[in-house]
Order: C-alpha cells, then sequence, then structure tokens
C-alpha cells in the first residue's frame, strides 16, 4: 500500500505563545501603531485605528445578542468592513460565516436557515425573512468606547460555506479555536509582509491566508475584485512581497501583452501563491521562467484540513505537474475503483488523514464527510509518483466517460487555455446515444477575438495537444464569465442548461 506522510519540518514558524485573534491589532499596534493594516481603493487604516475602530464594532455587535460561540453570518463585499467585523466577532469568541454579498436570495436564505447565525452582517433585510439582521452600510456608533474588551476565544476561527457537489448548501465549521502566536508565519510568509489579496473573502483560500498574514502583522492590500493589470501594478505601487493567485488569475495575467508585463517590477515579490485548483503545466512553466523557481508556491487540500500538499517551484520543476508532498501532520493515499490501494503511478481517488485522526480538524453543518474507516476524501483524482509526490488527475464527480475512456475535464481545459485568444474554458460531457457521453466545450474568447475564433479552428488548436478521443466532439462560444474571480466554476449547473435545451 502506498501511504505519504510527511515527518518535515513545519511549514509554520513560531517562537512564542497563542494569544486571542481579537487581541492581534493592539499587540502589532504597539510595535508601530502607524502601520497600514488594510489598504483598499487608496483608502488604508492603520493597526491602530483599526483596533479602535474593532473595539467599538465589537461592542455594536454585542448589544444585538452576539455572544461567545455564536455564528454570524458576514454578506460583506471586499472591503475594510469586511475585515473589521471578523476581529470584532474574534473579540467576542464568536464565529464569522462569510457568504458572497451577491448570492440569489434562495441560496441566501438557505445558508442563514442551515447555520442559524445569531445574525446576518450585510445585505437587505428584504431579501431575508426570520434573522436579526446588520444591513450593509449600518454607521458605527462612534459614540462606543474604543478600550479594549475581555479577552474571548471562539471554538471555531471561521466558518465557511461551500455549495458542494449536490448543489445544495454545506458549511465546513473550523475545529481550530481563535487563537494565533502573533510570531507564527504560515505559507512562506513573513513577520509584516505587504500582502495583495485579488481574491473574494468569502472563499477560504483569500479569507485564510489574508487573516493569517494580518496575524503576524501583515498589511494587506485587498482588490474589490480581480483584474489583471491592475493586479501586477499594485504589486508594483505597494512593493508587495507575498500574492495569492489561483490558476485563472496566473492565465488572465500572462494573456496581458508582452509590454504591460514587461514595465511592470514585480521584484519586491518573494513569494506568489497558487491554489484552489490545478495549474496547467504550460502555464506554470511560464511563471516560474518570469517570476523564478524560488517565488512559486503551491498549495493544495480543502477547507476541511484533513490534509494537504505544496510544493515549491524548484521542487516542481523536478516533479512537473505534481502538487506536492504532504503537509506535516498528515498522510495522503490512493484508492482504486474497487476500493483498495493503488499502485503507484495508477489514478484513483485522493485520501488523508491528519495526526489528529477523522473529524480533528473540521465538521459539516448540512452534509457528510466520504470516508473510509478513518481515512477522508473531498472527491478529487490523482496518483503518486515514486517519490511521494501527489498529481491531480481532476474531481470524481467531473470524469466524463466516453466510449469507455476516462477523460478528466482538467486536462481538455488546459489545451484549450493555452490558446492565445481563450479567456476561460469548462469541458463537460454531454449525453450521446453513441458514446455514453461526449466532450463540450464551452469557450469564452478574449473580447478582440469574437467572431474570428470558430469550432474548426479551436479543434485544430488541440488536436496538436490532446489524443483523439479527448479532442471535444462540439464547440460552444459564450461571452460570459465561466469562473468567478477565485477560479471556481458551477459545472453541473452548466451540464444541467445544456442538457436541458436539449
Amino acid at each position: 500500500m502506498t501511504v505519504v506522510g510527511n515527518p518535515a519540518p513545519s511549514l509554520f514558524t513560531s517562537s512564542g505563545e497563542p494569544v486571542p485573534m481579537g487581541r492581534l491589532p493592539a499587540h502589532h499596534a504597539r510595535r508601530d501603531p502607524r502601520r497600514p493594516m488594510f489598504t483598499q481603493d487608496g483608502e488604508s487604516i492603520s493597526r491602530e485605528a483599526f483596533d479602535a475602530r474593532t473595539n467599538k464594532l465589537a461592542r455594536a455587535l454585542a448589544a444585538s445578542g452576539v455572544k461567545q460561540g455564536d455564528f454570524v453570518t458576514i454578506a460583506l463585499p471586499n472591503s475594510i468592513a469586511f475585515y473589521e467585523t471578523t476581529f470584532a466577532l474574534w473579540k467576542l469568541g464568536a464565529v464569522p460565516n462569510p457568504v458572497s454579498a451577491r448570492l440569489p436570495d434562495a441560496e441566501f436564505q438557505a445558508i442563514v436557515d442551515l447555520v442559524q447565525p445569531r445574525l446576518v452582517v450585510g445585505g437587505d433585510p428584504a431579501r431575508l425573512s426570520g434573522h436579526a439582521m446588520r444591513p450593509t452600510g449600518t454607521a458605527l456608533d462612534e459614540t462606543l468606547s474604543a478600550e479594549p474588551l475581555p479577552d474571548a476565544i471562539s471554538p471555531h476561527w471561521k466558518a465557511m460555506t461551500s455549495g458542494g457537489s449536490t448543489g445544495r448548501p454545506k458549511v465546513i465549521v473550523d475545529h481550530m479555536p481563535s487563537e494565533w502566536d502573533p510570531n507564527h508565519t504560515a505559507m512562506q510568509m513573513r513577520v509584516d509582509d505587504t500582502l495583495l489579496n485579488p481574491g473574494p473573502l468569502y472563499h477560504n483560500g483569500p479569507f485564510a491566508f489574508m487573516h493569517m498574514g494580518l496575524f503576524a502583522g501583515g498589511h494587506v492590500v485587498n482588490m474589490v475584485r480581480f483584474d489583471p493589470l491592475q493586479t501586477i501594478e499594485a504589486v508594483e505601487r505597494h512593493k508587495v512581497t507575498w500574492l495569492y493567485t489561483v490558476p485563472t488569475m496566473m492565465h488572465r495575467i500572462w494573456q496581458l501583452p508582452e509590454a504591460d508585463k514587461a514595465r511592470v517590477d514585480l521584484s519586491s515579490l518573494h513569494t506568489v501563491l497558487h491554489v484552489a485548483a490545478a495549474c496547467p503545466v504550460w502555464l506554470k512553466e511560464r511563471w516560474i521562467e518570469w517570476l523564478g523557481p524560488e517565488v512559486i508556491f503551491e498549495v493544495y487540500g480543502g477547507t476541511e484540513r484533513q490534509g494537504g500538499t505544496t510544493i515549491t517551484g524548484t521542487e516542481w520543476l523536478a516533479h512537473k505537474g505534481s502538487v506536492g508532498t504532504p503537509f506535516p501532520g498528515t498522510s495522503v493515499k490512493i484508492v482504486g475503483e474497487d476500493g483498495n490501494p493503488a499502485p503507484t503511478g495508477e489514478v484513483g481517488e485522493i485520501y488523508f488523514l491528519p495526526d489528529g485522526g477523522k473529524n480533528s480538524t473540521y465538521h459539516y453543518l448540512g452534509a457528510e464527510g466520504k470516508a473510509l474507516g478513518e481515512w477522508e476524501s473531498i472527491g478529487d483524482l490523482g496518483y503518486l509518483d515514486a517519490d511521494g509526490y501527489l498529481y491531480l488527475v481532476d474531481r470524481r464527480t467531473d470524469l466524463i466517460i466516453s466510449g469507455g475512456a476516462n477523460i478528466y475535464p482538467a486536462e481538455v481545459e488546459a489545451a484549450l487555455d493555452a490558446h492565445p485568444d481563450v479567456q476561460s474554458s469548462v469541458a463537460i460531457g454531454l449525453p450521446d446515444v453513441d458514446l455514453g457521453h461526449k466532450v463540450h466545450a464551452i469557450i469564452q474568447l478574449r473580447p478582440e477575438a469574437r467572431g474570428r475564433i470558430g469550432a474548426d479552428e479551436m479543434r485544430t488548436f488541440v488536436e496538436t495537444r490532446l489524443v483523439r478521443y479527448k479532442v471535444p466532439r462540439s464547440f460552444e462560444f459564450v461571452e460570459e464569465a465561466l469562473r468567478d474571480d477565485a477560479g471556481k466554476v458551477r459545472r453541473s449547473a452548466l451540464r444541467a442548461e445544456r442538457i436541458a435545451k436539449a
């Protein structure tokens, strides 16, 4: 049986004792009160001012009934107000539950009904019934005291929401309490880094990594939404040292004109982290050539934290396509369709086991985990090489079986996205009388290529990159975005829409 664990030194560095997360702004303000804690749209707030505002907001939330251990749903856009809310909640020992501020009413209601929060911060009361709300734009009562509050620790530092493969909401409640050592850094961060976040804060990656940076004294430069040119310009303007990305963002940045990329100075960066999806080999090669292998760092894992892997750019050059080796404290194994461990190099479902055992890192609201004994899966397929490096193939629910052959959408999409005029693509399986399912490609072209590029050119292009049975049988061109700013796609919804039309 191939099982890989990692006894390597921790990804986290620490030299002190944890303190309540709500106290961290004050801790860093004592070191340098005037240093910016956040910047967005040219507006900055210092550590000292942020701590004072969050003390006032915590008192306002407490007056609304929020107390230690309560869930509070946050439906705010990327903003300083979002971060003020999370830290105010930690000052009370409450649990932040972020959701998209643009959720459809029915989905918003379903999540809040599931979580049963003490309060919903953000949104319009007309969109929600049966729950207390502090609407978007509610002014902070400046007469409230800015003095420190008594320390409080939440049993769960976050509760992130996911649509899951069923389309029904589920909430992943993290079992880490709201404590953090202010000298503790994660994922190649450094104390007092300047971090840039172009991703939506209701997704786990931006939420977790930006807050981890703040816990260690970081200055977060936040974007309302991702724009490729504005992202690299912000790196230069703010001398950003640590950048969060997903492969979709990397692809859109890489498609910028060479003149734009050449004129921007990115030398301040010591780390570019990418997460959330498998990165096509060709795209990662381009970024390594551009910024150097020592800058590129990849993390793979689920919000559930049962396990995950990391890989540096230097390691990746020796194991191209890999997402790395397990986090310290976790093990990984590959399970075949027969339920038995898969041999080295054979594709199967990826299972993780944390040292603390099953359910030690999270629990679900609205869902059940998939487990084999103590081992748990988040539904991804992959394989291990002889050196114990993990390679992703796709999600099991997205697998297309056509004519008896397994086709992984991620591989098809990587070939499509390599075309210089493709902005984004999604491959789905549609019913076919002869093959069972056929590969259908949905393509969002760059605006200047719309009407100029058609199915014949795309087919010819991918035929040089894919074996014949993986080449899409049909092509569809759309103008709307296929993925959100975090690189997420609702593949099942796209498939259902097309099946209904047929």
